[in-house]
């Protein structure tokens, strides 16, 4: 039995509020003069209205369709879930956000970083999902997505701004975040935010 009362909503709300978490994790990350709320508004507002309904249903179709934990059945949920969700929650979020911010070109950022996004992406999300097809009961599951998209959606919004959809890229970034970090708190200026 699902212990939770409204299953739908807490998933949505939960998936929406950590993927605009994982935005203002990388807006403090940079050390952005000041944060763009604007920016976290529109990342959570795809976030709820596509990502976390999508990822709701999509965990129940999948289970409907592929029942169980056999290793059949989870190569399947794998192969659709990656093959299928990954590039399309993907383009969503690209072409989304972009949308919501009135660019002229709302593909632009999406045929920049579409598919180097979905190579890293083929990286994370298959182990990511292997972990939720096995071990979590259905109705965790969206929950446990957006707990693994607080951290993709670090990796996004880092890409959709400052990076190009890579993983070299994003690794080049947080070590000279790390080197810098460290240079502040050597020179005592660690908590110095001007």
């Amino acid at each position: 039995s699902n212990p939770i009362r409204f299953p739908w909503l807490a998933n949505v709300t939960l998936y929406g509020a950590l993927f605009a978490g994982g935005d203002l994790l990388h807006q403090l990350l940079a050390h952005r003069q000041r944060l763009d709320y604007t920016h976290t508004r529109n990342v959570a507002v795809v976030a709820v209205t596509f990502h976390g309904n999508f990822n709701y249903f999509w965990m129940r179709a999948l289970e409907r369709r592929f029942p169980g934990k056999s290793a059949g059945m989870l190569f399947r949920k794998l192969l659709l879930d990656q093959s299928f969700a990954s590039p399309l929650a993907t383009s969503v979020f690209y072409t989304g956000v972009s949308f919501l911010e009135g660019k002229e070109d709302i593909f632009e950022d999406w045929r920049e970083k579409f598919f180097n996004t979905w190579k890293t992406g083929l990286m994370y999300w298959p182990f990511m999902q292997l972990l939720n097809f096995a071990l979590l009961p259905l109705h965790m599951r969206t929950a446990f997505m957006g707990c693994c998209a607080f951290l993709w959606a670090t990796f996004l919004c880092f890409s959709r701004q400052d990076g190009d959809g890579t993983v070299g890229v994003a690794l080049n970034y947080s070590s000279q975040l790390s080197r810098d970090l460290n240079d502040r708190y050597v020179s005592g200026k660690f908590f110095d935010v001007s």
